[in-house]
Protein backbone atom coordinates (compact mmCIF):
# COMPACT_ATOMS: atom_id res chain seq x y z
CA UNK A 1 0.00 0.00 0.00
CA UNK A 2 2.96 2.32 0.61
CA UNK A 3 3.71 3.07 -3.23
CA UNK A 4 0.01 3.80 -3.86
CA UNK A 5 0.77 6.52 -1.19
CA UNK A 6 4.01 7.18 -2.80
CA UNK A 7 2.85 7.44 -6.47
CA UNK A 8 -0.20 9.82 -5.76
CA UNK A 9 2.08 11.86 -3.49
CA UNK A 10 4.15 12.28 -6.63
CA UNK A 11 1.42 12.85 -8.81
CA UNK A 12 0.13 15.74 -6.48
CA UNK A 13 3.76 17.47 -6.06
CA UNK A 14 4.33 17.87 -9.98
CA UNK A 15 0.65 18.58 -10.35
CA UNK A 16 0.36 21.53 -7.90
CA UNK A 17 4.09 22.46 -9.19
CA UNK A 18 2.58 22.72 -13.11
CA UNK A 19 -0.17 24.77 -11.87
CA UNK A 20 1.88 26.70 -9.98
CA UNK A 21 4.05 27.47 -12.90
CA UNK A 22 1.17 27.84 -15.07
CA UNK A 23 -0.29 30.36 -12.98
CA UNK A 24 3.06 32.51 -12.91
CA UNK A 25 3.72 32.42 -16.43
CA UNK A 26 0.57 33.81 -16.76
CA UNK A 27 0.64 36.24 -14.55
CA UNK A 28 4.20 37.71 -15.95
CA UNK A 29 4.74 36.68 -19.12
CA UNK A 30 1.58 37.23 -21.15
CA UNK A 31 1.59 39.81 -23.23
CA UNK A 32 1.09 42.99 -22.74
CA UNK A 33 -2.99 44.57 -23.45
CA UNK A 34 -2.54 47.01 -26.14
CA UNK A 35 -5.82 49.51 -25.59
CA UNK A 36 -6.55 51.87 -28.11
CA UNK A 37 -5.93 55.51 -27.64
CA UNK A 38 -9.23 57.20 -25.90
CA UNK A 39 -11.15 59.70 -26.99
CA UNK A 40 -9.36 62.93 -24.89
CA UNK A 41 -12.30 65.41 -24.41
CA UNK A 42 -14.02 66.21 -21.29
CA UNK A 43 -17.24 66.67 -23.36
CA UNK A 44 -18.58 65.73 -26.93
CA UNK A 45 -20.29 69.04 -27.35
CA UNK A 46 -17.66 72.32 -27.12
CA UNK A 47 -19.33 75.44 -27.92
CA UNK A 48 -18.37 79.43 -28.01
CA UNK A 49 -21.36 81.78 -28.59
CA UNK A 50 -21.39 84.39 -31.04
CA UNK A 51 -24.74 86.21 -30.30
CA UNK A 52 -23.60 89.69 -30.36
CA UNK A 53 -21.88 89.49 -33.87
CA UNK A 54 -23.59 86.96 -35.73
CA UNK A 55 -27.34 87.87 -34.51
CA UNK A 56 -26.93 91.74 -33.00
CA UNK A 57 -25.26 92.90 -35.63
CA UNK A 58 -27.24 90.82 -38.52
CA UNK A 59 -29.00 93.75 -40.02
CA UNK A 60 -26.11 96.12 -39.67
CA UNK A 61 -23.65 94.06 -41.37
CA UNK A 62 -25.78 92.16 -43.76
CA UNK A 63 -24.78 93.92 -47.02
CA UNK A 64 -21.31 94.43 -45.35
CA UNK A 65 -19.15 92.05 -47.31
CA UNK A 66 -16.06 93.16 -46.01
CA UNK A 67 -17.21 91.69 -42.40
CA UNK A 68 -16.52 88.68 -43.88
CA UNK A 69 -12.88 89.03 -42.41
CA UNK A 70 -13.79 89.33 -38.89
CA UNK A 71 -16.42 86.10 -39.15
CA UNK A 72 -13.68 83.96 -40.53
CA UNK A 73 -11.32 85.04 -37.84
CA UNK A 74 -13.91 84.15 -35.28
CA UNK A 75 -14.50 80.91 -36.93
CA UNK A 76 -10.48 80.11 -36.66
CA UNK A 77 -9.89 81.18 -33.12
CA UNK A 78 -12.72 79.39 -31.86
CA UNK A 79 -11.54 76.07 -33.50
CA UNK A 80 -7.98 76.70 -32.09
CA UNK A 81 -9.49 76.17 -28.74
CA UNK A 82 -10.82 72.72 -29.57
CA UNK A 83 -14.45 73.79 -29.95
CA UNK A 84 -16.44 71.14 -31.66
CA UNK A 85 -19.37 73.15 -32.80
CA UNK A 86 -19.55 77.38 -32.51
CA UNK A 87 -23.07 78.87 -32.16
CA UNK A 88 -24.46 80.83 -34.45
CA UNK A 89 -27.51 83.00 -32.89
CA UNK A 90 -28.68 84.70 -36.60
CA UNK A 91 -32.66 85.02 -36.98
CA UNK A 92 -34.03 82.54 -39.43
CA UNK A 93 -36.38 84.87 -41.02
CA UNK A 94 -35.30 85.00 -45.33
CA UNK A 95 -34.26 88.82 -44.50
CA UNK A 96 -30.99 87.37 -42.66
CA UNK A 97 -30.93 84.02 -44.45
CA UNK A 98 -27.76 85.56 -46.52
CA UNK A 99 -25.92 86.81 -43.16
CA UNK A 100 -26.60 83.62 -41.68
CA UNK A 101 -25.01 81.74 -44.89
CA UNK A 102 -21.92 83.39 -44.72
CA UNK A 103 -21.43 82.16 -40.94
CA UNK A 104 -22.21 78.68 -41.77
CA UNK A 105 -19.51 78.71 -44.57
CA UNK A 106 -17.21 80.53 -42.63
CA UNK A 107 -17.48 77.78 -39.63
CA UNK A 108 -17.42 74.77 -42.61
CA UNK A 109 -13.86 76.04 -43.38
CA UNK A 110 -12.52 75.55 -40.03
CA UNK A 111 -13.94 72.43 -39.64
CA UNK A 112 -16.55 73.40 -36.83
CA UNK A 113 -20.10 72.16 -36.68
CA UNK A 114 -22.47 74.01 -36.10
CA UNK A 115 -25.09 74.91 -33.65
CA UNK A 116 -28.22 77.01 -34.92
CA UNK A 117 -29.51 79.25 -32.19
CA UNK A 118 -31.81 81.69 -33.75
CA UNK A 119 -35.00 82.22 -33.68
CA UNK A 120 -37.56 83.75 -35.65
CA UNK A 121 -37.34 87.52 -35.13
CA UNK A 122 -41.55 87.75 -34.39
CA UNK A 123 -40.99 85.75 -31.81
CA UNK A 124 -39.21 88.13 -29.19
CA UNK A 125 -40.22 91.29 -32.03
CA UNK A 126 -36.17 91.54 -32.47
CA UNK A 127 -35.58 94.12 -35.74
CA UNK A 128 -39.21 95.51 -35.29
CA UNK A 129 -40.60 92.03 -36.48
CA UNK A 130 -44.43 91.88 -35.68
CA UNK A 131 -45.04 89.12 -32.90
CA UNK A 132 -46.07 85.64 -33.84
CA UNK A 133 -48.18 82.34 -32.56
CA UNK A 134 -47.10 78.90 -31.44
CA UNK A 135 -48.69 77.77 -34.85
CA UNK A 136 -46.94 80.23 -36.94
CA UNK A 137 -43.23 79.20 -35.35
CA UNK A 138 -44.34 75.72 -35.98
CA UNK A 139 -45.01 76.42 -39.63
CA UNK A 140 -42.05 78.67 -39.97
CA UNK A 141 -39.80 75.87 -38.65
CA UNK A 142 -40.74 73.24 -40.90
CA UNK A 143 -40.36 75.80 -44.11
CA UNK A 144 -37.18 77.39 -42.84
CA UNK A 145 -35.14 73.69 -42.61
CA UNK A 146 -36.91 72.81 -45.68
CA UNK A 147 -35.61 75.67 -47.63
CA UNK A 148 -32.59 75.58 -46.52
CA UNK A 149 -31.29 72.29 -45.78
CA UNK A 150 -28.00 73.17 -47.48
CA UNK A 151 -27.21 74.89 -44.63
CA UNK A 152 -26.85 71.83 -42.23
CA UNK A 153 -24.53 68.74 -41.86
CA UNK A 154 -24.82 65.98 -39.60
CA UNK A 155 -23.36 66.61 -36.34
CA UNK A 156 -24.83 70.07 -36.38
CA UNK A 157 -27.56 71.00 -33.74
CA UNK A 158 -30.89 72.83 -34.18
CA UNK A 159 -32.97 75.04 -31.41
CA UNK A 160 -35.92 76.07 -33.10
CA UNK A 161 -36.42 78.33 -30.37
CA UNK A 162 -33.73 79.50 -27.82
CA UNK A 163 -35.14 80.72 -24.49
CA UNK A 164 -38.86 80.31 -25.47
CA UNK A 165 -40.20 81.54 -22.28
CA UNK A 166 -38.54 85.04 -23.58
CA UNK A 167 -41.40 85.29 -26.26
CA UNK A 168 -44.81 84.06 -27.75
CA UNK A 169 -47.69 83.56 -25.10
CA UNK A 170 -44.95 84.29 -22.30
CA UNK A 171 -42.86 82.34 -19.74
CA UNK A 172 -44.79 79.68 -17.63
CA UNK A 173 -43.94 80.93 -14.53
CA UNK A 174 -45.96 83.76 -14.73
CA UNK A 175 -48.48 82.31 -17.05
CA UNK A 176 -49.24 79.39 -15.16
CA UNK A 177 -49.52 77.70 -18.89
CA UNK A 178 -46.98 74.61 -18.06
CA UNK A 179 -48.89 72.10 -20.16
CA UNK A 180 -49.15 74.04 -22.74
CA UNK A 181 -45.51 75.31 -23.07
CA UNK A 182 -44.47 71.53 -22.81
CA UNK A 183 -46.66 70.19 -25.61
CA UNK A 184 -44.68 73.50 -27.81
CA UNK A 185 -41.57 72.17 -27.36
CA UNK A 186 -42.65 68.95 -27.99
CA UNK A 187 -44.46 69.66 -31.43
CA UNK A 188 -41.24 71.60 -32.23
CA UNK A 189 -39.03 68.67 -31.57
CA UNK A 190 -41.06 66.14 -33.61
CA UNK A 191 -41.54 69.02 -36.19
CA UNK A 192 -37.89 69.66 -36.81
CA UNK A 193 -37.24 65.70 -36.75
CA UNK A 194 -39.26 65.15 -39.70
CA UNK A 195 -38.09 67.68 -41.77
CA UNK A 196 -34.27 66.59 -41.06
CA UNK A 197 -35.45 63.58 -41.58
CA UNK A 198 -36.98 64.36 -45.43
CA UNK A 199 -33.73 66.44 -45.84
CA UNK A 200 -31.46 63.61 -44.99
CA UNK A 201 -29.49 65.31 -42.59
CA UNK A 202 -28.65 63.91 -39.06
CA UNK A 203 -28.98 67.06 -36.77
CA UNK A 204 -29.18 66.98 -33.50
CA UNK A 205 -32.89 68.51 -32.01
CA UNK A 206 -33.06 68.91 -28.48
CA UNK A 207 -31.39 71.25 -27.16
CA UNK A 208 -33.82 73.24 -25.81
CA UNK A 209 -32.63 76.21 -24.23
CA UNK A 210 -33.82 77.57 -20.80
CA UNK A 211 -33.80 79.58 -18.03
CA UNK A 212 -32.96 76.82 -15.41
CA UNK A 213 -35.90 77.84 -13.34
CA UNK A 214 -38.14 77.16 -16.07
CA UNK A 215 -36.39 74.12 -16.43
CA UNK A 216 -36.92 73.09 -13.15
CA UNK A 217 -40.57 73.87 -13.71
CA UNK A 218 -40.86 72.20 -17.39
CA UNK A 219 -38.48 69.36 -17.27
CA UNK A 220 -39.92 67.01 -15.89
CA UNK A 221 -38.55 62.58 -16.66
CA UNK A 222 -41.51 62.67 -18.98
CA UNK A 223 -41.03 65.61 -20.65
CA UNK A 224 -37.25 65.23 -20.66
CA UNK A 225 -37.45 61.81 -22.52
CA UNK A 226 -39.80 63.18 -25.18
CA UNK A 227 -37.84 65.58 -26.28
CA UNK A 228 -34.63 63.23 -27.05
CA UNK A 229 -33.55 62.66 -23.25
CA UNK A 230 -31.78 66.21 -22.88
CA UNK A 231 -32.43 68.93 -20.22
CA UNK A 232 -30.58 72.48 -21.97
CA UNK A 233 -29.80 75.47 -19.47
CA UNK A 234 -28.94 79.06 -19.86
CA UNK A 235 -27.61 78.86 -16.06
CA UNK A 236 -25.42 81.59 -14.17
CA UNK A 237 -24.70 81.27 -11.16
CA UNK A 238 -22.37 83.05 -8.52
CA UNK A 239 -19.84 80.70 -7.64
CA UNK A 240 -18.25 77.55 -9.31
CA UNK A 241 -19.77 74.91 -6.75
CA UNK A 242 -23.13 76.34 -6.75
CA UNK A 243 -23.17 75.55 -11.01
CA UNK A 244 -21.54 72.03 -10.52
CA UNK A 245 -24.67 71.36 -7.79
CA UNK A 246 -26.81 72.99 -10.00
CA UNK A 247 -25.93 70.65 -13.01
CA UNK A 248 -26.10 67.56 -11.03
CA UNK A 249 -29.39 68.53 -10.04
CA UNK A 250 -31.22 69.27 -13.47
CA UNK A 251 -29.50 65.53 -14.59
CA UNK A 252 -31.03 63.98 -11.43
CA UNK A 253 -34.39 65.61 -11.58
CA UNK A 254 -35.16 65.00 -15.26
CA UNK A 255 -33.58 61.92 -15.76
CA UNK A 256 -31.69 63.32 -18.83
CA UNK A 257 -28.04 64.44 -19.86
CA UNK A 258 -27.62 68.05 -19.43
CA UNK A 259 -26.18 70.74 -22.32
CA UNK A 260 -24.95 73.96 -20.54
CA UNK A 261 -26.14 76.04 -22.94
CA UNK A 262 -24.88 79.61 -21.67
CA UNK A 263 -22.66 80.22 -19.00
CA UNK A 264 -19.91 82.69 -18.30
CA UNK A 265 -18.59 85.34 -15.96
CA UNK A 266 -18.76 87.78 -14.96
CA UNK A 267 -22.12 89.26 -15.15
CA UNK A 268 -22.00 92.26 -13.14
CA UNK A 269 -25.30 91.88 -11.52
CA UNK A 270 -24.64 88.18 -10.26
CA UNK A 271 -20.41 88.19 -9.79
CA UNK A 272 -19.57 92.13 -9.70
CA UNK A 273 -16.82 93.34 -11.43
CA UNK A 274 -13.55 90.55 -12.45
CA UNK A 275 -10.17 91.25 -13.38
CA UNK A 276 -8.32 89.58 -16.33
CA UNK A 277 -7.26 87.48 -13.92
CA UNK A 278 -10.13 86.86 -11.53
CA UNK A 279 -12.12 85.89 -14.22
CA UNK A 280 -9.60 82.54 -15.59
CA UNK A 281 -9.20 81.60 -12.42
CA UNK A 282 -13.10 81.52 -11.93
CA UNK A 283 -13.52 79.61 -15.67
CA UNK A 284 -10.78 77.44 -14.74
CA UNK A 285 -12.87 76.14 -11.25
CA UNK A 286 -16.24 75.98 -12.97
CA UNK A 287 -14.98 73.89 -16.16
CA UNK A 288 -12.56 71.29 -13.51
CA UNK A 289 -16.09 71.39 -11.46
CA UNK A 290 -18.52 70.24 -14.58
CA UNK A 291 -15.84 67.97 -16.27
CA UNK A 292 -16.67 65.60 -12.61
CA UNK A 293 -20.34 66.07 -12.94
CA UNK A 294 -21.73 62.67 -14.50
CA UNK A 295 -24.11 63.25 -17.46
CA UNK A 296 -23.15 66.72 -18.94
CA UNK A 297 -23.23 66.31 -22.35
CA UNK A 298 -21.87 69.67 -23.41
CA UNK A 299 -20.92 72.78 -22.39
CA UNK A 300 -21.64 76.54 -24.79
CA UNK A 301 -19.37 79.91 -23.42
CA UNK A 302 -21.51 82.83 -23.40
CA UNK A 303 -19.97 84.95 -25.44
CA UNK A 304 -16.88 85.02 -27.88
CA UNK A 305 -16.98 88.94 -27.15
CA UNK A 306 -18.98 91.83 -26.66
CA UNK A 307 -20.14 91.27 -23.35
CA UNK A 308 -19.07 91.45 -19.77
CA UNK A 309 -18.38 87.49 -20.16
CA UNK A 310 -16.09 87.85 -23.33
CA UNK A 311 -12.91 86.19 -23.55
CA UNK A 312 -11.78 87.93 -26.38
CA UNK A 313 -11.49 91.61 -27.45
CA UNK A 314 -13.01 93.28 -30.63
CA UNK A 315 -9.95 93.07 -32.81
CA UNK A 316 -9.37 89.32 -31.35
CA UNK A 317 -6.99 89.62 -28.74
CA UNK A 318 -7.44 86.66 -26.02
CA UNK A 319 -7.64 86.81 -22.11
CA UNK A 320 -6.59 84.84 -19.87
CA UNK A 321 -9.43 83.07 -19.62
CA UNK A 322 -9.51 82.02 -23.43
CA UNK A 323 -6.06 79.89 -22.73
CA UNK A 324 -8.19 78.41 -19.82
CA UNK A 325 -11.02 77.37 -21.99
CA UNK A 326 -9.07 75.67 -24.48
CA UNK A 327 -7.12 74.08 -22.02
CA UNK A 328 -10.56 72.02 -20.81
CA UNK A 329 -11.65 71.93 -24.69
CA UNK A 330 -8.82 70.65 -25.55
CA UNK A 331 -7.16 68.45 -22.62
CA UNK A 332 -4.50 65.62 -22.61
CA UNK A 333 -5.59 61.85 -22.02
CA UNK A 334 -3.22 59.88 -20.25
CA UNK A 335 -4.32 56.28 -20.13
CA UNK A 336 -2.68 52.87 -19.09
CA UNK A 337 -2.34 49.84 -16.53
CA UNK A 338 -1.50 50.02 -13.24
CA UNK A 339 0.11 46.19 -12.13
CA UNK A 340 2.19 44.52 -9.01
CA UNK A 341 5.70 43.07 -10.02
CA UNK A 342 3.93 39.68 -11.43
CA UNK A 343 2.03 41.21 -13.40
CA UNK A 344 -1.34 41.27 -11.79
CA UNK A 345 -3.61 43.91 -12.17
CA UNK A 346 -4.40 46.52 -8.94
CA UNK A 347 -7.72 47.65 -8.88
CA UNK A 348 -8.55 51.02 -7.16
CA UNK A 349 -5.16 53.11 -7.75
CA UNK A 350 -5.10 56.57 -7.62
CA UNK A 351 -4.01 58.86 -10.24
CA UNK A 352 -3.18 62.36 -9.41
CA UNK A 353 -2.14 65.36 -11.62
CA UNK A 354 -2.76 68.63 -9.94
CA UNK A 355 -6.00 68.71 -9.20
CA UNK A 356 -7.56 65.81 -11.64
CA UNK A 357 -7.62 62.56 -10.21
CA UNK A 358 -9.32 58.51 -11.19
CA UNK A 359 -8.62 55.07 -10.33
CA UNK A 360 -7.86 52.21 -12.07
CA UNK A 361 -10.27 49.84 -12.49
CA UNK A 362 -10.48 45.75 -11.83
CA UNK A 363 -8.30 45.60 -15.20
CA UNK A 364 -6.22 48.08 -13.74
CA UNK A 365 -6.63 50.20 -16.57
CA UNK A 366 -6.54 53.85 -15.71
CA UNK A 367 -7.69 56.74 -18.28
CA UNK A 368 -7.19 60.48 -17.06
CA UNK A 369 -8.13 63.70 -18.36
CA UNK A 370 -5.86 66.67 -17.88
CA UNK A 371 -6.71 70.78 -18.78
CA UNK A 372 -2.82 71.18 -19.77
CA UNK A 373 -1.15 72.76 -23.09
CA UNK A 374 0.16 70.07 -25.25
CA UNK A 375 3.67 69.09 -24.58
CA UNK A 376 3.96 70.62 -21.20
CA UNK A 377 6.51 67.61 -19.18
CA UNK A 378 4.18 65.95 -16.33
CA UNK A 379 4.15 64.27 -13.66
CA UNK A 380 1.33 61.29 -12.58
CA UNK A 381 1.37 60.64 -8.80
CA UNK A 382 0.35 57.01 -8.79
CA UNK A 383 -0.70 55.25 -5.53
CA UNK A 384 -2.36 52.14 -3.87
CA UNK A 385 -2.82 51.02 -0.41
CA UNK A 386 -0.50 48.66 0.43
CA UNK A 387 2.08 49.54 -2.45
CA UNK A 388 4.98 52.07 -2.70
CA UNK A 389 3.72 55.56 -4.41
CA UNK A 390 5.85 56.54 -6.92
CA UNK A 391 6.17 59.72 -9.57
CA UNK A 392 5.44 58.14 -13.39
CA UNK A 393 6.29 60.44 -16.37
CA UNK A 394 3.21 61.44 -18.56
CA UNK A 395 2.99 59.92 -21.92
CA UNK A 396 0.30 60.55 -24.45
CA UNK A 397 0.36 56.95 -25.41
CA UNK A 398 -0.30 53.93 -23.79
CA UNK A 399 1.68 54.00 -19.87
CA UNK A 400 2.50 50.49 -17.84
CA UNK A 401 2.91 51.58 -13.97
CA UNK A 402 4.60 48.67 -11.85
CA UNK A 403 4.08 49.43 -8.01
CA UNK A 404 6.65 47.43 -5.58
CA UNK A 405 4.60 46.13 -2.20
CA UNK A 406 4.72 48.03 0.82
CA UNK A 407 5.34 44.35 2.34
CA UNK A 408 6.20 40.88 0.58
CA UNK A 409 4.73 37.99 2.30
CA UNK A 410 7.04 34.88 1.61
CA UNK A 411 4.80 33.21 -1.18
CA UNK A 412 4.90 36.86 -3.32
CA UNK A 413 8.97 36.45 -2.69
CA UNK A 414 8.72 32.92 -4.05
CA UNK A 415 6.63 33.80 -7.06
CA UNK A 416 8.67 36.99 -7.68
CA UNK A 417 12.14 34.82 -7.72
CA UNK A 418 10.46 31.85 -10.35
CA UNK A 419 8.89 34.95 -12.69
CA UNK A 420 12.56 36.46 -12.54
CA UNK A 421 14.38 32.75 -12.83
CA UNK A 422 12.03 31.86 -16.22
CA UNK A 423 12.30 35.53 -17.60
CA UNK A 424 16.40 35.65 -17.39
CA UNK A 425 16.32 31.89 -18.64
CA UNK A 426 18.64 30.45 -15.89
CA UNK A 427 17.42 27.39 -14.90
CA UNK A 428 14.05 26.97 -17.37
CA UNK A 429 14.20 27.05 -20.95
CA UNK A 430 10.65 27.75 -22.26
Amino acid sequence: MKWIFFLLFFFFLFGAGGVLLLGILSSGNGRLMVYPKPEANFWAFRSIDTMKHSRDLAREKLSDASYDAVIDREMKTIADTGASHVAIATPYDEEFAPYLRRWVLAARRHNLSVWFRGNFSGWEKWFGYPEISRKDHLERTRVFIERHAEFFEDGDAFSPCPECENGGPGDPRQTGDVSGYRDFLIDEYEVSNAAFEKAGKRVMTHFFSMNGDVARLVMDKETTRRLGGAVTVDHYVKTPEMLAIDLERFARESGGKVVLGEFGAPIPDIHGKMSEEEQSKWLHDALSRISRVPNVFGVNYWTYNGSSTALWSENGEASLGASALSKFYRPRVFYGTVVDELGMPISGASMFLGEERTLSNTEGYFELRVPIQSGDAVQLSVSAPGFLSLDAMGEETQMHIVLRREYETRWFKVQKWLKETMRDGKYFSL
